[in-house]
Order: C-alpha cells, then structure tokens, then sequence
C-alpha cells in the first residue's frame, strides 16, 4: 500500500493530516526554531542543524536566519548555495537548487498546492517539484510556484512572481515573470 508520504512525493493527492507527515513537520520545525534562535558563534553546530534538516547540501549551505520549511528533507542544494534572510521553503515536493545559487531575502518557494475544487480541498493536497539550476541568482521577494524549472545562469528580478518554466542565461522579471533580455556571460555587470 502507498503511504501518504509517497503519494506526496510523487505529486498525487495526499492527506497532509497523515500522522507520519505531521511529524515530520513538527521535527523540521524544531530544526528551523534552533536554526534560527542559535546566537552561538559554533559555525560548526549552526552547519549540523543544516545537515540534519536538510535533504542533501547541508554541509556547504548558508542560511541566513530566519528560515521556515515544511520538511526540509525534500530540499537538495548543489555546493555553495546562500540563502539569505527570511525565506520560507514548502518543500513538499523536491526543491532542487543548483551549485553557487544566491537566494534574496524573502523569497518564497512553493511545491504545495491544493485543488480548484473546494470539497477535495477540505481534506488533500498535492504539489509540483521546482529545479533551479546552478549560478541562479533570485532578487529580493521573489515567489516561486508549483513545478516551474529555472535555467543555469539565470537571474530573476525582485518582487517577481515565476509561474512558467525560464531557461539558462536569461534576466527575467515581473508578475507574471517573463524573459527581459539574454545574459552575456562575459559581460562583467
């Protein structure tokens, strides 16, 4: 039988009330309190609480406090990646950030979403994987949502709303996001 927790990785319509699920909310909810109440200058205790929260890349990753997530096991970040004040991922389905990706401050990532239809609503929810590629850079306030996929090199505006997928090597910007211009690569600015 499939449990709750593969059903929700997998995309289909879950029970988010499932007993496993609340726990491992409330234990990624622990690791984000001490995350982000931990005045300590012990880099190496901060980095553990990274590693125990998330999937993969916590031993290279920087997160600037504060930071919330539902289950942080189904975030996998590449090298280097920094995550900068105030972000909030809902990891239900995998979030996959490239190496050296810089993340702004108050930039919300959304795999969850919910059906159109309000009775289904009351009682399931499903959600769509986001990938973001390496050397990504994401502006200040930016809102991810459900399955899109951001190209390598890429560089999203602040206060953009992504809805569509974005190739590499592009800035994008507004609400909807949309392609303003190529990046030159060799450009230095």
């Amino acid at each position: 039988m499939t449990t709750e927790h593969e059903k929700m990785l997998r995309g289909e319509m879950y029970r988010p009330d499932d007993p496993a699920l609340v726990a491992a909310r409330r234990k990624a909810r622990e690791l984000c309190y001490r995350l982000n109440h931990d005045h300590s200058a012990d880099a190496a205790a901060r980095q553990q609480i990274l590693i125990d929260l998330l999937g993969t890349g916590g031993k290279t990753a920087h997160i600037e406090p504060p930071f919330q997530c539902d289950y942080g096991s189904n975030i996998h970040l590449g090298e280097n990646v920094y995550f900068n004040f105030n972000c909030v991922v809902l990891d239900v389905c995998p979030v996959t950030i490239g190496e050296h990706t810089l993340i702004g401050p108050a930039v919300q990532i959304y795999t969850a979403t919910h059906p159109m239809n309000a009775k289904h609503r009351r009682k399931e929810e499903f959600g769509k994987p986001i990938t973001i590629g390496c050397d990504v850079w994401i502006g200040g306030g930016a809102i991810l949502c459900p399955g899109i996929t951001i190209g390598d090199r890429t560089v999203i505006g602040a206060g953009s709303v992504v809805t569509k997928d974005l190739p590499p090597d592009v800035f994008a910007a507004g609400n909807p996001c949309r392609v303003i211009r190529p990046i030159d690569q060799d450009d230095s600015r």
